[in-house]
């Protein structure tokens, strides 16, 4: 399968922001949609946002709208996640994943990064 690779986690104050990116080593994503989730020890891995890659239609879980936003640049090469007015429960690895549809659960999606670690501070 193809991996993907996170970026852009670490440490942040509560109130303070981080952009994450992802990208394909091949240069390009071949899924219709890319998204986030995230986990943090002892949960399932939680839907975040994800995009349908060909019109850039947004989708969002609810308890992350109003303060992140999902995106790409203009070579539609990379996934960004925007994240602002950050709380300490957000602090999880946040993964990038790609589908041929914007599925709610995580074992839906069957192409993955590593994921990068965000930590935020009270």
């Amino acid at each position: 399968q193809v991996q993907l690779v996170e970026s852009g986690g670490g440490l942040v104050q509560a109130g303070g922001s981080l952009r994450l990116s992802c990208v394909a080593p091949g240069g390009t994503f071949s899924s219709a949609f890319a998204g986030w989730f995230r986990q943090v020890p002892g949960k399932e891995r939680e839907f975040v946002a994800s995009m349908d890659w060909e019109n850039g239609r947004t989708y969002y879980a609810d308890s992350m709208k109003g303060r992140f936003t999902i995106s790409r640049d203009d070579t539609k090469t990379t996934l960004y996640l925007e994240m602002k007015k950050l709380k300490p429960d957000d602090t999880a690895v946040y993964y990038c994943a790609a589908a041929s549809g914007s599925f709610y659960y995580a074992h839906q999606w069957p192409t993955w990064g590593q994921g990068t670690r965000v930590t935020v501070s009270s």
